[in-house]
């Protein structure tokens, strides 16, 4: 019942606010609500996909993933290692400040904070330094072929407002910290947040003052996240909300043949995938005592080649995912089709991999998954329970809401979890910096959950760091995957596909970053 009061009174603000061809509200549902509302705590795509509307960064994507100005206006290479950026002048945070050279120095040296997972955005820059009121620059630790790219991210805050609220420092999400930076924002960019209710709503209005033009006419977004498949897709049917982003694999076809919706298809690009412990000396959730089976590679080849994605992909994805042998999605750079070939299920040969590493009669280990962040990932997680029974191993589930779950991976308290990583950079570095280099306190290894250690890896991907010759670089891009992948150090699963459902008076972009853009929305 509060669910429909919220919709009823949802629906009666939209008539209000929308006048024709001018002012809308558009109602946006989706399955997964925001962990946070400081822009430098969590790396985590739901997070960065409403905070953009509200924090920006020096540069963009424009709407086929190049790079544009934003809040610097223009930039030049002084050399190799040092960047300057000209800001854009007469830009107002949301309170009515000013934003400067200043806000930038300072976001910086916030971001880099080590209780934060976001300093891959930052990853090469060694200093930002002021040159004046509207100039930085940046000095790399050497050359950076992706800087650009990795900067859409850097998002700005502006520095007297976050010393005023106390909120000079990253929030520590995992130890449950809370900040007003947290729970409050100030950007510059074309929303403002008015209420965020944590699982109930976001709400954002234009920012009128905004330097730039909205292309649409949304002057108002409701963010509703709704975990349940019936409720969400009850929704949309009924008209309670405009546009859902998170398809039930199953109502697809349906929701296609609806004459009052359109759904607008496109790929995304992120992996799904199981990641393992691979470092502790004994695994945690396991019958195994004194050692980590996951430490051997015939284990997780086990794992690996036990696994029927072709069966994932036609009965639990309704053929809405592309079977992925390696970590990165096409689209992403460093991509290609032949390292990307999926092998049929070998079930006797992953028993007798059991067998030579000890294990002929199996052993239990417990799998965390979230179950409201990504298409039907409780019931793969289910799936794969089956799977992995068929060669002797004893899965215990535990499927938990996505807030809590991120939190308990990032404290190494699991022995498996499922993961979905998309490729904010379009560049396969991302990953393998994210996800395979070595773990440090800063960008590297950020993701790294199942602490993998490889030496070779992580000379191939500091190498790729800074390569700036395209087909050297490209090749060690290449090694990286293959050595990801006949290492078994991950067990890939699938890359999305992402189609979006929305009725027939809403127009908007489809992204393959899943990120919709609310600057693009029309409701006519």
């Amino acid at each position: 019942m509060k669910l429909a009061r919220f919709f009823a009174a949802t629906l009666v603000a939209s008539c209000v606010l929308a006048a024709p061809g001018h002012a809308a509200t558009l109602r946006w549902g989706a399955q997964n609500d925001i962990l946070t509302l400081d822009p430098h705590s969590q790396n985590h795509a739901t997070t960065h996909g409403l905070l953009q509307h509200t924090y920006e960064s020096l540069v963009r994507y424009t709407k086929d993933f190049q790079v544009e100005p934003s809040l610097a206006t223009s930039w030049q290479q002084v050399s190799p290692t040092q960047w300057r950026f000209n800001l854009r002048k007469n830009v107002k945070f949301h309170d009515g400040s000013p934003f400067t050279a200043d806000d930038v120095v300072f976001s910086y040296g916030r971001i880099i904070q080590p209780q934060g997972t976001n300093q891959i955005y930052v990853s090469g820059v060694k200093e930002v330094k002021k040159v004046d009121d509207y100039t930085v620059d940046m000095i790399l630790s050497g050359p950076n072929p992706v800087l650009l790219r990795l900067l859409v991210d850097f998002r700005i805050m502006s520095k007297v407002w976050a010393t005023k609220n106390k909120s000079e420092n990253v929030q520590n999400y995992v130890a449950k910290e809370e900040s007003f930076a947290s729970r409050n924002t100030n950007g510059t960019g074309p929303y403002i947040i008015k209420t965020w209710e944590p699982d109930k709503r976001i709400v954002m209005s234009a920012n009128t003052a905004w330097w730039d033009k909205i292309e649409g006419n949304a002057t108002e977004v409701i963010y509703t996240p709704i975990k349940a498949d019936a409720t969400r897709v009850s929704a949309l049917l009924a008209g309670d909300v405009d546009l859902v982003t998170d398809l039930p694999t199953q109502d697809v076809t349906r929701l296609r043949n609806d004459p009052k919706l359109k759904v607008l298809d496109g790929h995304e690009v992120r992996t799904i995938f199981i990641g393992m412990d691979q470092h502790s000396p004994e695994l945690l959730y396991s019958n195994i005592k004194g050692k980590n089976p996951f430490k051997d590679v015939r284990v997780r080849k086990a794992l690996n080649i036990s696994v029927d994605r072709e069966a994932i992909k036609r009965v639990t994805m309704r053929g809405l995912s592309i079977p992925a042998a390696i970590m990165v999605a096409p689209g992403v750079h460093g991509h290609t089709v032949d390292l990307d070939k999926v092998s049929p299920p070998d079930m006797e040969g992953a028993k007798k991999l059991l067998a030579e590493a000890g294990y002929p009669a199996g052993f239990e280990f417990g799998l965390d998954c979230p179950n409201n962040r990504y298409v039907n990932d409780e019931e793969i997680c289910q799936a794969l329970v089956g799977m992995w029974a068929r060669i002797g191993l004893k899965v215990k589930l535990n499927a938990q809401p996505m807030a809590t779950f991120i939190s308990k991976i990032q404290k190494f308290d699991h022995a498996a979890y499922m993961l979905g990583w998309g490729v904010a950079t379009f560049d396969a570095n991302y990953t393998l910096q994210s996800l395979m280099r070595t773990k440090t306190t800063g960008a590297d290894g950020s993701f790294n959950l199942g602490r993998i250690s490889d030496p070779k890896l992580d000379a191939l991907i500091d190498a790729a760091k800074t390569e700036t010759d395209a087909k050297k670089r490209d090749a060690m891009l290449r090694e990286g995957l293959v050595i990801t992948r006949d290492n078994y150090y991950y067990v890939p699963l699938h890359h999305q596909l992402r189609p979006w459902a929305m009725k027939r008076n809403v127009s908007t972009v489809h992204k393959a970053d899943d990120r919709p853009e609310s600057r693009f929305a029309r409701i006519e």
